[in-house]
């Protein structure tokens, strides 16, 4: 255990300092030159990107999270493999074809990309709240019955905080994907960073790339850490424990 940690802490060391000489190196070129001469619009851009990102994943939440507690029930569970099949088959289609598939069905906009993304966010949320809801120890729930608790509160105080860990965990993944993915809604007039990212590419201008992608790269970074927070808040400290041992004995056998 703990040569691994060493391993993985020297890992981490490198890939830091990594970054660290490419944030110099490209400072040191000037290739963010347009985050302070185009301020205004690159705030415009952020702005966009992070309201692609936050609404399309709210939507999916919204979708995602209902229908993992309905297939997770004793009654329903057949639906199950049914649903998770229609969702891997809609992850399943490449990102950037989603979007063009919005173009002939929704037109291009903001609205058309929010979809798109969402199709690509249904299938961690619903996968990850599903397996959460299906771990839950049955003997919690018989013992909650024999407490005299009700089912909504049976739901709320038992199932939820212990699949709270894999619930947020799949939004986790969903809002960085989201993240990089938003930057193709520049090809159907979505906005976003993705419209330095692509003016870089087509014009061979690294300092409107790098201005693009950096950003991107540090906000899929942001909310990653800000949910980690979140679903160390939300999870029982047990639940966590056990998790971190779990993943501990998995790396180690692996």
């Amino acid at each position: 255990m703990k040569t691994q940690a060493i391993v993985t802490n020297c890992v981490r060391i490198l890939l830091f300092s990594l970054v660290a000489v490419f944030l110099y190196w490209t400072a040191s070129e000037g290739m963010y030159v347009h985050l302070y001469e185009s301020s205004g619009e690159f705030f415009r851009l952020l702005g966009e990107h992070v309201a692609l990102v936050l609404v399309s994943s709210f939507v999916a939440v919204l979708v995602a999270l209902p229908l993992a507690i309905f297939v997770t029930r004793p009654k329903f569970r057949r639906a199950e493999w049914i649903t998770s099949n229609v969702a891997n088959l809609a992850q399943t289609i490449p990102s950037l074809a989603v979007v063009a598939l919005m173009i002939g069905i929704l037109g291009i906009g903001f609205v058309p990309a929010v979809f798109a993304l969402f199709i690509y966010s249904v299938l961690p949320i619903f996968r990850n709240a599903a397996a959460g809801f299906s771990s839950v120890n049955p003997d919690l729930i018989d013992a909650g019955r024999g407490m005299g608790m009700k089912p909504i509160d049976i739901f709320f105080k038992v199932e939820v905080p212990n699949a709270a860990y894999a619930i947020i965990g799949g939004l986790r993944t969903a809002i960085v994907l989201n993240v990089g993915t938003a930057a193709f809604a520049y090809f159907i007039g979505g906005g976003g960073l993705g419209l330095w990212i692509f003016t870089g590419i087509e014009l061979y201008d690294n300092s409107y790339l790098i201005s693009g992608a950096v950003p991107v790269t540090l906000l899929a970074i942001f909310f990653d850490y800000l949910l980690r927070g979140v679903e160390r808040l939300l999870t029982p400290k047990g639940m966590r424990v056990s998790k971190k041992q779990a993943h501990l004995k998995t790396t180690a056998t692996a």
